[in-house]
């Protein structure tokens, strides 16, 4: 009985929350109001909000970001890790491809910063590379990144038949892996030789360096991605507030 009585409630709030929008009680730019003050307003629990503005987000009534995380700026533009990097950099309309080194099985001990809480044994590394194609006919390598996922069902298969659609967000959602929670870290990196042949550019050359980690809500590992970003193109922020 749960269940449709959960549903009721989410619609009830999808369908109270666009018709304040469609009245002009909220004006655009509004922002509505945390999670925690919707649920005690309707009576609901913050699972059953999150999933209503969820719905009003896929009816592009409102644009939603969490209360607090963090998050990479590429050239001013936000980029949406949830959505994958590929098709957020498409939406900043800079010209940058992304190419895949290498798609190999490792072992635990072969990923890079892995945080000691994570549950992984056998995993796969995707490293890619990612060219930006300037004004002016030129292209730079501006990031180097690598990603390990869990070598479990389909997504053991990958050094065999590749990611879906070239796309790694396209592929753990495949699998039924939907990131929930993680951490994120950063740091300045200098490049070491290896990295430097890769990137082009010189050893010892300064970059951001980002290490995020993420599991499913009921806790099972979906992926850990070392990045080596550019900090003339890249920067970390954070976000933070009350209804986080």
């Amino acid at each position: 009985m749960s269940v449709p009585v959960a549903r009721g409630k989410r619609r009830m709030i999808v369908e109270t929350l666009s018709r304040r929008i469609h009245d002009g009680e909220y004006e655009l730019g509004h922002r509505l109001e945390g999670e925690l003050r919707l649920a005690e307003e309707f009576g609901v629990s913050r699972t059953t909000v999150r999933q209503a503005l969820a719905d009003l987000q896929h009816r592009r009534l409102i644009a939603t970001e969490s209360g607090r995380g963090s998050f990479v700026i590429f050239d001013g533009h936000r980029l949406d890790q949830q959505q994958g990097w590929a098709q957020a950099l498409a939406e900043t309309g800079s010209d940058v491809s992304a190419r895949i080194l290498s798609i190999d099985r490792v072992g635990r001990e072969e990923v890079p910063l892995l945080p000691k809480e994570s549950d992984l044994e056998n995993a796969v590394a995707i490293r890619r590379v990612r060219t930006l194609v300037t004004d002016d006919g030129s292209s730079q390598r501006i990031s180097f990144e690598c990603a390990t996922v869990p070598a479990v069902d389909l997504l053991a298969e990958l050094p065999t038949t590749g990611l879906v659609d070239d796309s790694l967000s396209s592929t753990l959602a495949r699998a039924g892996l939907a990131p929930a929670r993680g951490t994120q870290r950063a740091d300045v990196h200098a490049l070491d030789a290896r990295e430097a042949a890769i990137l082009d550019r010189t050893i010892g050359t300064p970059f951001l360096r980002t290490s995020r980690t993420s599991w499913t809500a009921d806790g099972r590992f979906v992926e850990h991605v070392v990045s080596l970003l550019d900090p003339s193109h890249f920067t970390l922020a954070l976000t933070f507030g009350d209804d986080a």
